[in-house]
């Protein structure tokens, strides 16, 4: 049972980030319907893209300063089945504790990669690559023929997101949500604008170039030369397959699971649920059922 929770989580997280576009995108998805079933997992509503982000960190914590900057990069093709992700940044926390002061400098160098339910992530201190693959992702071709905008709308909801209008980014009509610490800005499924405040730090990450529909040579998917190391809970095919055969099996009993018995199961196998407050749990109930009835279809 709990790996059904988590794969849902996951799940619901894939659905959150690459899914919650529904303005101008579904007579381009009925164009695409042979395509999206030619591809393992539709994530967008765009065939393929390069989007370039800055990102910008300014906050006060305690009587600690916070800023920071980095830039971000987005390569795509196939409707999103595959994605590089690289983010270079850094963030300054200037310390002062009864006179006394520090600085500590904290430097992100990832590269993310998503290859049809593969991911690779890149540990650039040690020189390694890190494979793992979830049952959760394989999910997604499944709704919609691998088209999961109706589906990511309703997870938004679930979280209590709200989308309250529209604005553009990069001349891009994007459908902008309220969620909970801020708001997103997405484009056909992309995320061309995050503006989060979380515990005094305002976080803005938000596009400087953008470009869809556009070919994406092979290059912008390569990875360093490092070995590649299979995460322990790497699945080979069979068990690959098993795993979502149990899910799909799962799904009826959580579908049918009250509240007091989701939150009792919660707690026992996620030390930090402890930690969630009432309305959290509530959320994630909410969006547990949501997902366990889809899966149950």
């Amino acid at each position: 049972m709990k790996k059904i929770l988590i794969s849902l989580f996951t799940l619901a997280s894939i659905l959150f980030l690459a899914c919650s576009n529904n303005s101008g995108a579904k007579e381009e998805s009925r164009d695409s319907d042979k395509a999206s079933q030619e591809n393992k997992i539709k994530r967008y509503n765009v065939k393929s893209g390069i989007v370039k982000y800055k990102i910008n960190i300014q906050g006060k914590v305690m009587g600690s300063e916070v800023s920071g900057s980095g830039k971000k990069e987005l390569y795509f093709k196939d409707w999103g089945a595959k994605e590089l992700k690289k983010e270079d940044s850094k963030q300054v926390t200037k310390i002062n504790v009864f006179g006394h002061k520090k600085t500590e400098v904290n430097e992100v160098h990832s590269i993310d990669k998503f290859d049809n339910g593969k991911s690779y992530t890149v540990d650039t201190k040690n020189k390694i690559i890190y494979l793992r693959r979830d049952p959760a992702m394989e999910m997604v071709k499944n709704f919609n023929n691998g088209d999961a905008e109706e589906v990511g709308e309703k997870m938004l909801e679930s979280i209590g997101g709200k989308k309250i209008g529209t604005g553009k980014v990069q001349s891009y009509t994007c459908d902008i949500w309220e969620i909970p610490g801020g708001k997103q800005w997405i484009y056909k499924g992309i995320p061309l604008k995050i503006d989060m405040n979380v515990m005094g730090i305002h976080t803005v990450q938000e596009a400087t170039e953008a470009k869809f529909n556009t070919d994406v040579p092979d290059k912008y998917f390569e990875l360093p030369n490092y070995p590649i190391q299979k995460e322990e809970s790497y699945l080979s095919d069979k068990e690959y397959e098993a795993e979502n055969q149990e899910m799909r099996k799962n799904a009826k009993q959580m579908a049918k699971m009250s509240y007091e018995d989701y939150k009792k199961m919660l707690k026992q196998n996620d030390p930090e649920a402890s930690q969630m407050s009432e309305q959290e749990i509530r959320a994630s109930y909410k969006m547990m059922k949501n997902m366990a009835k889809m899966m149950d279809r």
